[in-house]
């Protein structure tokens, strides 16, 4: 009698999980539109453009090389324009000699989305990260903080393909907005 039950409850479980839009994590439905981009970035082979470049492949964006491609084609793309990566630590926590014990790290990225006909779009990132600071072991921080770093761009290029999706891809019916007058503000004082 124990069987039905159990699977009675693990498809309850299974079917409120799929109900409600959960996804496993590393899965991002990018817009149709975007399935196909140019990455266009000032350091091609830097640690940020290689984590973002390797997000968009696992959610099976096609990049096009806008040196090899032709020019109608490279006119009709969208593409992915990466931005600056600012870091920085602040302190947040000292020893008593005054050294500090403790940082806090903080990783930002910008990026714009430029779609052919349509705009720019910004998209911008940032991850915070604790670090615990040892002066007698600083070759072993180092090399700690050399692998935060890592993590912190993997994590932000996930952000920032995530963010594709809040890009709008579709046009505003031009009816709409000539349509609705626009009131003044109380107590605002209108010039005729």
């Amino acid at each position: 009698m124990r069987h039905p039950i159990v699977t009675i409850i693990v498809a309850m479980a299974v079917l409120v999980t799929a109900g409600c839009g959960f996804n496993l994590r590393g899965t991002t439905s990018v817009p149709g539109e975007l399935k196909t981009l140019i990455l266009d970035t000032s350091d091609p082979y830097g640690p940020m453009t290689r984590a973002v470049r390797s997000q968009l492949r696992q959610n099976g964006v096609t990049i096009v090389d806008s040196s090899t491609t032709d020019k109608d084609t490279l006119k009709s793309t969208p593409s992915l324009r990466l931005g600056g990566v600012a870091s920085g630590q602040d302190t947040v926590s000292i020893f008593q000699n005054g050294t500090t014990a403790e940082y806090q790290m903080v990783m930002s990225a910008s990026a714009q989305v430029m779609i052919p006909g349509k705009g720019i779009y910004p998209i911008n990132a940032k991850v915070f990260r604790s670090f615990f600071d040892n002066p007698l072991t600083a070759l072993a921080k180092d090399a700690e903080q050399d692998m935060l770093y890592q993590e912190m761009r993997e994590q932000l290029a996930q952000q920032l393909v995530r963010k594709l999706i809040t890009v709008q891809t579709t046009e505003q019916p031009e009816d709409e907005s000539d349509s609705q007058p626009v009131t003044p503000a109380r107590g605002a004082v209108t010039v005729q």
